[in-house]
């Protein structure tokens, strides 16, 4: 059984959905026939449009598969679909009669076509308008969401950044892209966080590090800490060791999936006191009765 559609489109009779679809974009791009000027290119451009038409749906897939060139007079689909035109017969509707509804080709610009069932130059061929940069986000705003400014090609605005962002998403920003016909691309950001002087990410969770003196480490006590969202008051128990992490639920990053914030850890860095600023006598004491040495 010939595949003749198939051949149309360059696939083979196995090709996935997707590379259907792959294989008729290319070809529409190159035969459309408001970019191929060749005299031959608007019969071939119809006709790639009916073998996409045909393969896209299951059902009338099915039924080639089924019944192959059979359906079109014994003939091949290309020798079938050059007879239509040669003869000005209504392509579309020889196949509405062999498969059903669903076949329309629609004008696109005087004696073209722009497309097939609804998949034409219009939404495959057309040139790709989309604009394609990178953007540097500084840290806490990608953590928190906010607004950024930015200029491209001469425009300054400034566009939503969504809370959580991180290094390697792409961010989509509708109608800022190149103009053709009446229709505008997309602006496509690859997002570059700058790095924090205080905070570390690791997934969702944030990392900090936090002085605590001596006496409060020891004794325990409470410290004031400013995080991203907020100051809040650390309880800290005494014996806290240097590098001992302490965890804040829910200040961390935000999982825009889930909707679910990470963990902020904060790391005690205990800062010791200058010897030659403690009091003489309790010097002398530490001195004598510390644990340690010699």
């Amino acid at each position: 059984m010939s595949k003749s559609l198939y051949e149309t489109l360059g696939i083979s009779p196995d090709a996935s959905a997707d590379e259907i679809k792959k294989a008729y974009r290319k070809l529409a791009r190159k035969y459309h026939p408001d970019i191929n000027k060749d005299p031959d290119a608007e019969e071939k451009f119809k006709e790639i449009n009916a073998a996409y038409e045909i393969l896209s749906d299951p059902e009338k897939r099915k039924q080639y598969d089924q019944y192959g060139d059979a359906m079109f007079g014994g003939q091949n689909f290309h020798d079938f679909a050059q007879q239509q035109f040669h003869q000005n017969v209504d392509l579309d509707e020889i196949l509405r009669n062999i498969f059903g509804g669903g076949f329309r080709f629609e004008s696109g610009r005087g004696g073209g076509f722009g497309g097939f069932g609804g998949f034409g130059f219009e939404e495959y061929a057309m040139p790709d308008l989309d604009i394609h940069a990178k953007i540097t986000i500084p840290f806490n705003t990608a953590v928190l969401g906010g607004t950024h400014s930015i200029t491209i090609n001469g425009e300054t605005f400034d566009i939503r950044i969504p809370p959580g962002v991180k290094t390697g998403e792409t961010l989509r920003i509708r109608g800022k892209g190149k103009s053709y016909n009446g229709k505008r691309g997309d602006l496509l950001l690859k997002v570059e966080v700058a790095p924090s002087p205080e905070y570390e990410r690791v997934g969702y969770n944030l990392y900090k590090d936090i002085d605590i003196p001596l006496k409060t480490a020891m004794f325990g006590g409470k410290v004031k800490v400013q995080t991203l969202e907020k100051e809040i008051t650390l309880k800290v128990p005494q014996n806290t060791k240097c590098g001992q992490k302490f965890r804040v639920k829910g200040l961390g990053v935000l999982n825009r999936k889930t909707g679910i914030k990470g963990d902020l850890y904060l790391r005690a860095n205990i800062i010791l006191p200058k010897v030659e600023e403690l009091d003489p006598e309790l010097r002398k004491m530490m001195e004598e009765r510390l644990p340690g040495g010699e």
